[in-house]
């Protein structure tokens, strides 16, 4: 199945928060995104954590990519991020979408990194970045 990259950025974009933190709803806005994207899950169930994405972006037709550096690396719109918790952090993990300028999930984050937490300790085992 298709996805619609523009039509998937868009609507996160749309829904986000602006201005602070999320609300520990991230998978469930990337999800309704994608399917606002077009994106189906009649044959699977989407993940309820972020962390869990991996899997369920690589069932729609999307690849993970390699990226050693995510401060200096040039993503594209409609890179998706998956990012397992940080050290002391909840079990859900974090998963957004790149607009071409913020990560977003359920807010518009500063950079790659989603909180002080996550840029502190720069899980770098922790992440994988996928394109369509």
């Amino acid at each position: 199945m298709a996805v619609d990259i523009d039509k998937f950025v868009a609507y996160l974009g749309k829904q986000a928060f602006r201005g602070g933190h999320g609300k520990g709803k991230c998978g469930e806005y990337v999800r309704k995104a994608l399917q606002a994207g077009g994106a189906h899950f009649n044959e699977f169930k989407p993940p309820h954590y972020g962390k869990e994405y991996g899997l369920t972006l690589e069932r729609l037709g999307f690849h993970e990519i390699t990226v050693n550096d995510p401060d200096h690396f040039p993503f594209i719109r409609g890179d998706v991020m998956v990012m397992q918790p940080h050290k002391g952090g909840k079990q859900a993990g974090h998963v957004a979408g790149y607009d071409g300028k913020y990560w977003i999930s359920d807010f518009y984050q500063r950079d790659f990194w989603a909180g002080p937490d996550y840029r502190n300790q720069k899980p770098r085992a922790k992440y994988a970045v996928y394109r369509y």
